[in-house]
């Protein structure tokens, strides 16, 4: 998902006073929830939680609750299940035409009823806007859609994608009704209407969500079944603030995100009543390269940073146990995973790097700057990029400048091209590893890159696609991560863990946060599981 992000604001304690009146006595015994997913309408992104815009995690949790989607990805993983949907399945041997049938009795949470036109104008809509968010790029292999009366939806694919029924999990998939979505127009604000498991009502303050209450919806049918009534989500400043929050007993859980600080005291000194839980995460970090950008354009500059990075370091200095080297754009446990970059580059090594330098007649030093996010992944982020700035700048071969800016703007000048090297992180929009490779190297991709590469781009990616055996595309795989290494658009650098912490009188909580990052609220439950 942006594709998948944490996000944090950049003045800590801005909404304390604001949470410090909404303890956990003044939420009707709901489950309270903390996030430091901060969530924003502004004029470059009015529309936070459009399924046809949204394309971050913090965003797609919102409207994983609300918004129904024809399949879903269990909690324990594997391949996805009907959910709006009572059957799905390929009607065809090439994987070209995908068929659904919907669940009888579906209803928006208003009772309009829903039938297969929703769900057709739903896709099409996505495809006909095309947000500059990259969100389109999941059902850009889609055709047409066809419906058989008014309960069946046909996909016909341009191309054969047996990753389809994963991209109809996503939100980007969410069924839409036509009287509160605008056919070719983003909704602006906070408001979602759908048929999803909760319904929601939010507090905002200026152009900030402050608090989304979500309640049980007496209309949904779905396979989900909800363990809890009502759930109330809390953004908070940072994670400290969350932290504290915790401890006084004002949320029952925290989620998104824990800092590694944190992760470390609740090992080494766990706190009577709170318990801490490590689950399975497949979040990736890298930098990203405008390879139009005179800094990077020449491609021995882009393989002389691989070479230096000292990723070990990186992960030690800044990180500790929460996160690992990475060395592919494909995370562990995700099939296709390999190590092209150690494999290529091997450990840091100046002498190599010069020798790419100077045999490409690169003048030294490179002056390059290091753009990063100061709001969106935690406080890490500046140090993360301060060490790699310090690694760099001790070969003489670079003359590095670290700049940081604001998710709003960052992102804007991120996709305008504005930045010649910038850090981003991923988070899957789901367990495949055609979503660590498509959304970085295929058409309409979420970076926006000026990178091509015609072989992966128009042979590998589509051939990658046909297996429906996920494990037989390792091969094609390992041939894209190979390409990726020697041209270096993006240069991956490490794998998170995910935790979370929660009082000990809640159960569900190991349910509660998928490999993706996805919030699963309705796994959460009080008192004896």
């Amino acid at each position: 998902m942006n594709r998948k992000t944490l996000v944090l604001p950049a003045a800590a304690g801005l909404l304390v006073p604001l949470l410090a009146a909404c303890g956990g006595t003044e939420e009707d015994g709901a489950i309270v929830v903390g996030t430091t997913d901060q969530f924003i309408a502004t004029a470059d992104a009015p529309a936070p939680f459009d399924p046809a815009f949204a394309y971050d995690t913090g965003a797609w949790n919102i409207l994983r609750q609300t918004v129904q989607t024809l399949m879903h990805v269990p909690h324990g993983g594997g391949e996805p299940v009907p959910e709006a949907a009572q059957s799905c399945g390929f009607s065809d041997k090439a994987s070209e035409s995908y068929r659904c049938k919907l669940r009888s009795g579906l209803t928006f949470a208003d009772g309009t009823p829903i039938t297969a036109e929703d769900v057709k104008y739903s896709v099409d809509r996505v495809l006909k806007i095309k947000s500059d968010n990259g969100t389109a790029a999941l059902l850009s292999n889609v055709d047409t859609v066809e419906t058989k009366g008014t309960d069946e939806v046909i996909f016909h694919l341009k191309t054969p994608d047996a990753t389809f029924p994963y991209k109809l999990s996503t939100p980007v998939a969410g069924i839409l009704s036509k009287d509160k979505y605008a056919a070719d127009k983003l909704r602006d604000g906070f408001d979602v209407d759908g048929s999803g498991p909760y319904t929601m009502k939010v507090e905002r303050e200026g152009e900030k969500a402050t608090r989304f209450v979500f309640t049980k919806n007496p209309a949904y049918k779905g396979d989900i079944t909800l363990r809890n009534d009502k759930v109330v989500l809390r953004p908070y400043a940072d994670a400290s603030t969350m932290g504290q929050a915790l401890e006084s007993d004002d949320i029952d859980m925290m989620a998104r995100s824990l800092s590694q600080q944190q992760v470390r005291n609740l090992t080494e000194k766990p706190k009577e009543g709170i318990e801490m839980i490590e689950v399975p995460g497949l979040e990736i970090r890298y930098l990203g390269f405008n390879t139009k950008a005179p800094a990077v354009k020449e491609k021995a500059v882009r393989q002389a940073m691989a070479a230096v990075v000292d990723r070990g370091a990186l992960v030690n200095t800044v990180y500790g146990p929460t996160a690992e080297p990475l060395y592919s754009l494909i995370p562990s446990s995700i099939t296709g995973h390999a190590t092209p970059f150690f494999d290529e580059y091997g450990e840091p090594d100046r002498a190599r790097a010069a020798k790419l330098l100077e045999d490409a007649g690169v003048d030294t030093p490179v002056k390059v700057t290091l753009n990063y996010t100061t709001d969106h992944y935690g406080a890490e982020t500046a140090q993360e990029f301060e060490a790699l700035k310090k690694q760099l700048d001790a070969t003489e071969l670079f003359d590095t400048t670290v700049q940081g800016a604001e998710w709003s703007t960052f992102r804007t000048a991120q996709k305008r091209g504005d930045y010649a090297v910038y850090g981003l992180g991923w988070f899957p929009d789901y367990p495949d590893p055609d979503n660590y490779i498509a959304p970085f190297l295929d058409s309409d991709n979420f970076l926006n890159t000026p990178y091509v590469n015609k072989v992966v781009r128009d042979q590998l990616i589509p051939r990658s696609r046909r297996q429906a055996d996920r494990t037989a595309a390792g091969p094609v795989f390992n041939q894209i991560q190979k390409i990726v290494a020697e041209d270096v658009p993006v240069l991956p650098l490490w794998q998170g863990k995910q935790y979370v912490a929660a009082r000990s009188e809640l159960n569900g909580v190991e349910n509660a946060l998928n490999t993706s990052s996805d919030l699963l609220l309705w796994e959460l439950g009080r008192g004896t599981a």
